[in-house]
C-alpha cells in the first residue's frame, strides 16, 4: 500500500531522540532544530551529549540540552523522565535510535547467549522501557508521534530473498533483534490505535557511521531525513507500519 500524508505544524514542538549523541542520532536532531523543534539529546554519557549539544549551539542552535539516558537501566530511564517532567509536561515526539550492533561474530551456531542478551536489551527492551516510561507525557500532544529506527535486516521476507543484495549478510543477533522490535512497535501502535499517537518503524537504510565501521553508502543527511519524516506526519498518516526507502519508495511499506 502507498501511504501519502502531510507534514504537520510542527514549531516549537519537542522530541526526545535517544542515542543522539554522534551519527545519525545527532543528524535527526540538527535537522529538527532547523525545524523549530526543541530538542532533548539523548546520551549515555552525559559528558558525550553535552559535547555534542554544545557542537549544535556553535553552529547557532539553543533549543537543544542534553539528558542522560542509558536505555538498558532503569533507574536512568525514570530518572530522564523526570528531568524531562521538571521542563515540560508534554513530548511531542520519541524517536527510540538508541541501538547497538551485537558484536562480531554472529553466526547462528556461533554466537553467544552474551552477544543475544545485550542486543535485545538495547534494541528492543530498551526501545519498550523508554517508551513506557514517556507515554504519559506523549499522550498529551496534539500530535504525539513516536519513530522507532529499525533495519530491512528485520525483515524476515529480505533475509529470505536471494535477490536482496544484502542476502549474504546473516547477522544471528542483529537481525532477529530488530525483526522482535517491529512486532513490539506493531503490538505498541495497536494498543495505541484509539488515540492520536502515530507508531512507525523506519529503516534509515545501510548509513555510513561507526556503527558499521564505515562501511555503509548512504549519509547520514539522508538517513536522518528519513527517520525525521515520520516525526513529522500528519493526523491522517500511518500508524503500525514498516518503511524502508532503500528498498521501497517513499510511503510503500516494507515487507515483514
Amino acid at each position: 500500500m502507498l501511504y501519502k500524508f502531510k507534514i504537520i505544524n510542527y514549531k516549537m514542538k519537542k522530541v526526545l531522540i535517544t542515542g543522539a549523541n554522534k551519527s545519525i542520532g545527532f543528524e535527526a536532531a540538527k535537522q529538527l532544530l532547523k525545524k523549530g523543534f526543541y530538542v532533548y539529546l539523548g546520551s549515555r554519557s552525559l559528558e558525550n551529549g553535552k559535547e555534542s549539544v554544545q557542537q549544535l549551539k556553535s553552529a547557532g542552535f539553543s533549543n537543544v540540552e542534553a539528558i542522560e539516558i542509558d536505555v538498558t537501566n532503569d533507574e536512568s530511564v525514570k530518572a530522564a523522565r523526570t528531568e524531562i517532567g521538571k521542563k515540560s509536561n508534554v513530548l511531542d515526539v520519541l524517536i527510540n535510535n538508541a541501538g547497538i550492533s551485537g558484536g562480531q561474530p554472529q553466526q547462528a551456531l556461533n554466537a553467544t547467549p552474551e552477544q543475544f542478551k545485550k542486543a535485545f536489551d538495547t534494541n528492543v527492551i530498551g526501545v519498550a522501557r523508554v517508551t513506557q516510561a514517556f507515554i504519559d507525557l506523549i499522550k498529551k500532544s496534539s500530535e504525539p508521534r513516536v519513530v522507532n529506527v529499525s533495519s530491512s535486516q528485520g525483515s524476515l521476507t529480505l533475509a529470505n530473498d536471494q535477490s536482496n543484495p544484502y542476502y549474504n549478510f546473516k547477522g544471528a543477533v542483529y537481525q532477529p533483534s530488530k525483526a522482535a522490535l517491529n512486532m513490539y512497535s506493531i503490538a505498541l501502535a495497536y494498543e495505541l490505535r484509539d488515540t492520536a499517537v502515530k507508531v512507525n518503524m523506519v529503516d534509515p537504510g545501510f548509513t555510513k557511521t561507526d556503527f558499521n565501521n564505515h562501511r555503509g553508502t548512504g549519509s547520514v543527511e539522508e538517513a536522518a531525513a528519513r527517520i525525521v519524516k515520520y516525526a513529522l506526519i500528519d493526523n491522517d498518516g500511518p500508524s503500525g507500519k514498516f518503511f524502508s526507502e532503500e528498498f521501497y519508495p517513499e510511503g510503500v511499506e516494507c515487507p515483514w
